[in-house]
């Protein structure tokens, strides 16, 4: 990446390539995949999950399917590092500037629609894996800043569809990677882990 180029002036592909290889450092580095996370009722497996899981429907209710992964239960590094691989070809490819059209989410370039729904969602669970783990997360304080300050526009929706739960009051002078787990409903001092 161009020292002078923020996260957020990246292309779909490289902003993906970038935030999910930082993921991957992080899951690669879990040894215990039962411990539990920021996100109450989830151990470290269920973040893998989750983000192949939620990706491959979203993009399945879109008419485009994904090839099966390695098992998440038995291998969540391997699933992870296939999972990574496809979307990333996606987003390589000449496919990423075709029409996608979601039936709840619009209808987007497939490249723009991955990175506004799904490579956000990978940056902001780094936060929760790195977390369980024990571990400092690595977030790009100006990206989160970015990220947080987009979603404060549309909070009133993101709220109703259930998939944030209450925000987390945090000081006005936190920094943004701080302010980002606080908006989507973590507790920055969480410290419930038992070990990774």
């Amino acid at each position: 990446m161009d020292t002078m180029q923020t996260i957020a002036e990246l292309a779909p592909a490289e902003r993906h390539r970038l935030i999910a290889t930082g993921f991957g450092e992080h899951v690669g580095a879990v040894t215990n995949w039962d411990a539990p996370t920021p996100v109450d009722g989830w151990v470290a497996r269920d973040i893998v999950t989750h983000l192949v899981e939620w990706s491959r429907a979203f993009l399945r209710a879109g008419d485009l399917e994904l090839a099966d992964d390695p098992s998440i239960r038995t291998d969540p590094v391997a699933a992870w590092a296939a999972h990574r691989a496809e979307i990333q070809g996606l987003l390589d490819g000449p496919g990423a500037d075709d029409e996608f059209t979601h039936p709840y989410a619009g209808t987007h370039r497939l490249g723009d629609a991955i990175d506004r729904f799904y490579t956000t969602d990978i940056f902001m669970h780094t936060w929760d894996l790195a977390t369980a783990r024990g571990a400092d997360s690595g977030l790009d304080p100006d990206f989160a800043a970015h990220v947080v300050d987009g979603m404060s526009g549309i909070e009133e929706i993101l709220r109703s569809s259930g998939q944030y739960g209450p925000a987390v009051s945090v000081p006005a002078d936190s920094d943004p990677v701080t302010r980002l787990v606080g908006f989507i409903g973590r507790d920055p001092k969480w410290t419930g882990r038992t070990g990774s």
